[in-house]
Protein backbone atom coordinates (compact mmCIF):
# COMPACT_ATOMS: atom_id res chain seq x y z
CA UNK A 1 0.00 0.00 0.00
CA UNK A 2 2.54 2.54 -1.09
CA UNK A 3 1.57 6.16 -0.67
CA UNK A 4 -1.15 5.57 1.92
CA UNK A 5 -1.09 8.07 4.73
CA UNK A 6 0.41 5.82 7.38
CA UNK A 7 -1.32 3.90 10.15
CA UNK A 8 -4.88 4.88 10.91
CA UNK A 9 -5.06 5.57 14.63
CA UNK A 10 -8.16 4.45 16.46
CA UNK A 11 -7.38 6.12 19.77
CA UNK A 12 -4.20 6.79 21.70
CA UNK A 13 -1.43 4.46 20.55
CA UNK A 14 -3.80 1.83 19.11
CA UNK A 15 -4.00 1.78 15.31
CA UNK A 16 -5.39 -0.46 12.58
CA UNK A 17 -2.82 -3.16 11.70
CA UNK A 18 -2.31 -3.30 7.93
CA UNK A 19 -1.90 -7.09 8.04
CA UNK A 20 -5.44 -7.54 9.39
CA UNK A 21 -7.16 -5.37 6.77
CA UNK A 22 -8.70 -7.15 3.79
CA UNK A 23 -9.28 -5.00 0.72
CA UNK A 24 -11.63 -5.82 -2.16
CA UNK A 25 -12.11 -3.70 -5.25
CA UNK A 26 -14.94 -3.53 -7.77
CA UNK A 27 -16.27 -1.22 -10.42
CA UNK A 28 -17.96 1.78 -8.96
CA UNK A 29 -21.55 2.45 -10.00
CA UNK A 30 -22.69 5.73 -11.51
CA UNK A 31 -21.36 7.95 -14.29
CA UNK A 32 -17.72 8.03 -15.22
CA UNK A 33 -17.35 7.95 -18.99
CA UNK A 34 -14.70 5.76 -20.61
CA UNK A 35 -12.71 5.56 -17.38
CA UNK A 36 -15.46 3.66 -15.53
CA UNK A 37 -15.22 0.43 -17.54
CA UNK A 38 -11.51 -0.06 -17.02
CA UNK A 39 -10.80 0.56 -13.33
CA UNK A 40 -12.00 -0.97 -10.10
CA UNK A 41 -12.47 2.15 -7.98
CA UNK A 42 -15.06 1.05 -5.41
CA UNK A 43 -13.41 -0.21 -2.22
CA UNK A 44 -14.65 -2.68 0.37
CA UNK A 45 -12.56 -2.87 3.53
CA UNK A 46 -13.04 -5.79 5.91
CA UNK A 47 -11.66 -6.09 9.44
CA UNK A 48 -12.04 -9.22 11.57
CA UNK A 49 -13.01 -7.67 14.87
CA UNK A 50 -13.67 -10.99 16.63
CA UNK A 51 -10.17 -12.39 15.97
CA UNK A 52 -8.00 -9.27 16.07
CA UNK A 53 -5.10 -9.00 18.48
CA UNK A 54 -4.60 -5.27 17.85
CA UNK A 55 -7.30 -4.08 20.25
CA UNK A 56 -7.21 -4.42 24.03
CA UNK A 57 -9.65 -7.10 25.24
CA UNK A 58 -11.96 -4.56 26.91
CA UNK A 59 -12.19 -2.48 23.72
CA UNK A 60 -12.81 -5.56 21.62
CA UNK A 61 -15.65 -6.75 23.86
CA UNK A 62 -17.19 -3.25 23.85
CA UNK A 63 -16.93 -2.95 20.05
CA UNK A 64 -18.40 -6.42 19.45
CA UNK A 65 -21.34 -5.52 21.67
CA UNK A 66 -21.99 -2.11 20.10
CA UNK A 67 -21.50 -3.16 16.46
CA UNK A 68 -23.57 -6.35 16.63
CA UNK A 69 -25.91 -5.15 13.87
CA UNK A 70 -23.03 -4.34 11.50
CA UNK A 71 -21.03 -7.53 11.97
CA UNK A 72 -21.08 -10.63 9.78
CA UNK A 73 -19.34 -13.53 11.55
CA UNK A 74 -17.35 -11.03 13.63
CA UNK A 75 -16.19 -9.08 10.57
CA UNK A 76 -16.98 -5.39 10.11
CA UNK A 77 -17.20 -4.14 6.51
CA UNK A 78 -16.88 -0.57 5.23
CA UNK A 79 -17.52 0.50 1.63
CA UNK A 80 -16.34 3.63 -0.16
CA UNK A 81 -17.06 4.63 -3.76
CA UNK A 82 -17.49 8.41 -3.63
CA UNK A 83 -14.28 9.24 -5.47
CA UNK A 84 -13.16 8.32 -8.97
CA UNK A 85 -9.73 7.37 -7.68
CA UNK A 86 -9.19 4.00 -5.98
CA UNK A 87 -6.50 5.51 -3.78
CA UNK A 88 -8.87 8.17 -2.40
CA UNK A 89 -11.58 5.56 -1.83
CA UNK A 90 -9.06 3.44 0.08
CA UNK A 91 -8.20 6.44 2.25
CA UNK A 92 -11.90 7.16 2.85
CA UNK A 93 -12.66 3.55 3.79
CA UNK A 94 -9.71 3.32 6.20
CA UNK A 95 -10.61 6.61 7.89
CA UNK A 96 -14.26 5.54 8.12
CA UNK A 97 -13.30 2.21 9.71
CA UNK A 98 -10.97 3.90 12.21
CA UNK A 99 -13.72 6.38 13.18
CA UNK A 100 -16.26 3.57 13.52
CA UNK A 101 -13.95 1.59 15.79
CA UNK A 102 -13.03 4.69 17.81
CA UNK A 103 -16.71 5.37 18.47
CA UNK A 104 -17.47 1.71 19.25
CA UNK A 105 -14.57 1.33 21.68
CA UNK A 106 -15.13 4.62 23.53
CA UNK A 107 -15.82 4.24 27.25
CA UNK A 108 -19.47 4.55 28.25
CA UNK A 109 -20.53 8.03 29.39
CA UNK A 110 -20.53 8.75 33.10
CA UNK A 111 -23.94 8.15 34.68
CA UNK A 112 -25.98 11.31 35.19
CA UNK A 113 -26.25 12.48 38.76
CA UNK A 114 -29.82 13.59 39.36
CA UNK A 115 -30.08 17.13 40.70
CA UNK A 116 -32.97 18.90 42.36
CA UNK A 117 -34.53 21.98 40.84
CA UNK A 118 -34.23 24.88 43.31
CA UNK A 119 -37.58 25.85 44.82
CA UNK A 120 -37.25 29.50 43.70
CA UNK A 121 -36.90 28.53 40.05
CA UNK A 122 -39.92 26.24 40.23
CA UNK A 123 -42.04 28.89 41.96
CA UNK A 124 -41.06 31.51 39.37
CA UNK A 125 -42.00 29.13 36.54
CA UNK A 126 -45.41 28.47 38.08
CA UNK A 127 -45.99 32.20 38.70
CA UNK A 128 -45.16 33.00 35.04
CA UNK A 129 -47.47 30.20 33.89
CA UNK A 130 -50.35 31.64 35.93
CA UNK A 131 -49.67 35.12 34.60
CA UNK A 132 -49.67 33.83 31.00
CA UNK A 133 -52.92 31.94 31.63
CA UNK A 134 -54.53 35.13 33.00
CA UNK A 135 -53.42 37.06 29.89
CA UNK A 136 -54.97 34.44 27.62
CA UNK A 137 -58.15 34.18 29.72
CA UNK A 138 -58.55 37.94 29.37
CA UNK A 139 -58.66 37.57 25.59
CA UNK A 140 -61.60 35.16 25.55
CA UNK A 141 -64.95 36.66 24.44
CA UNK A 142 -67.14 35.01 27.14
CA UNK A 143 -67.34 38.18 29.34
CA UNK A 144 -68.32 40.50 26.47
CA UNK A 145 -72.07 40.93 27.09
Amino acid sequence: MDGMSGPHVIRGSVSLPEAELVWRFSRSSGPGGQHVNTTDTAVELRFDLARTEALPEVWKRRALERLTGRLTDGIVTVRASEHRSQWRNRETAAVRLAALLAEATAPPPKPRRPTRIPRGINERRLREKKQRAETKRGRSPRNWD
